[in-house]
């Protein structure tokens, strides 16, 4: 690991344990083994090494996503992959997306980090809405209607399709941050889920 990604690494925890404001420079620095003037070698300010850390997460979440072999973030190129997909196989899918927003060492940090920091940081609080409810509906909204227009489904309003689809995930996913013992039943709470969803909305009503 280098000294850049290092700073990386280190400012994503210290951030996730005492929130961004109440980290300094010196703070990740003292983290990572380095002076401050060593520091900005590598990035100009703490902003910088937010920005970082966003990248870091977005490229994590490019390469699971390629891994699963969907886009992820084009629902137009990801709704010919999911019409061909069986219950079974959309379940899978569903649980390994959990799962890698549950485990994946920088997701959860950073969901931490702006738990903490959203009624203190207006700034991070939209960053919140944006990353945990706007994108994500946004994302699946469009797949969803790509999917009605194609017969995946039978008519419906995409837009609430989508609230009724990822709201309880993500219920799920804040609820296994505060209890981890409850990953399985999640994990049974999210199949089930599932094939309700496509019982409620199937085109043929199965």
């Amino acid at each position: 690991m280098t000294t850049k990604q290092k700073i990386v690494e280190e400012a994503l925890v210290l951030f996730s344990e005492k929130g961004y404001s109440d980290v300094y420079v010196s703070d990740i620095a003292s983290a990572v083994g380095i002076k401050a003037p060593s520091l900005y070698k590598h990035f100009k300010n703490k902003q910088e090494i937010f920005d970082a850390i966003l990248e870091e997460l977005k490229t994590g979440y490019t390469e699971h996503t390629a891994s699963l072999g969907i886009d992820g973030n084009n629902s137009a190129t990801d709704a010919g992959i999911y019409t061909g997909l069986t219950e079974e196989a959309f379940i899978e899918m569903g649980k390994n997306l959990f799962l890698y927003f549950l485990h994946d060492k920088h997701m959860k940090l950073f969901r931490k980090l702006l738990t903490l920091e959203q009624f203190r940081n207006s700034e991070l609080a939209d960053l919140y809405s944006r990353q945990y409810f706007y994108d994500p509906l946004d994302y699946q909204s469009k797949l969803l209607g790509f999917l009605l227009a194609g017969g995946k489904f039978k008519k419906a309003d995409p837009e609430i399709m989508a609230l009724h689809f990822y709201t309880p995930i993500y219920a799920l996913l804040t609820l296994c941050d505060r209890q981890p013992e409850r990953e399985q039943e999640a994990l049974e709470m999210i199949e089930a889920h599932i094939r309700q969803f496509n019982r409620i909305y199937a085109e043929d009503g199965k």
